[in-house]
């Protein structure tokens, strides 16, 4: 999750795609929205251990847009693919 949302931040689209499930992976990610990036707080862990097959990750990250300030909470959910954890979905939270 951690090394996700420093891609995000960077502007590395090629490192989303290849920690993206191949299910759920868009063909096209764009970061060319103008995003700055502030800070992570992880809120919740849920699986995810050293033998798990899935996780689930509760975050907050903080951003600045054109729009002024915001907060992205979301429960996002990731799985075991050839032994890397890749991320499949998730769900924004309130």
């Amino acid at each position: 999750m951690r090394s996700r949302y420093s891609a995000f931040a960077l502007g590395l689209p090629g490192y989303l795609a290849e920690t993206w499930a191949d299910e759920t992976r868009p063909d096209e990610i764009d970061l060319n929205d103008g995003t700055v990036w502030r800070r992570l707080q992880i809120v919740d862990t849920l699986d995810g251990g050293a033998g798990a097959k899935t996780g689930i990750v509760e975050f907050r990250a903080s951003y600045r847009d054109s729009d002024g300030t915001g907060l992205l909470h979301e429960r996002s959910r990731f799985v075991r693919e050839g032994g890397r954890w890749v991320y499949v979905d998730g769900e924004i939270l309130g």
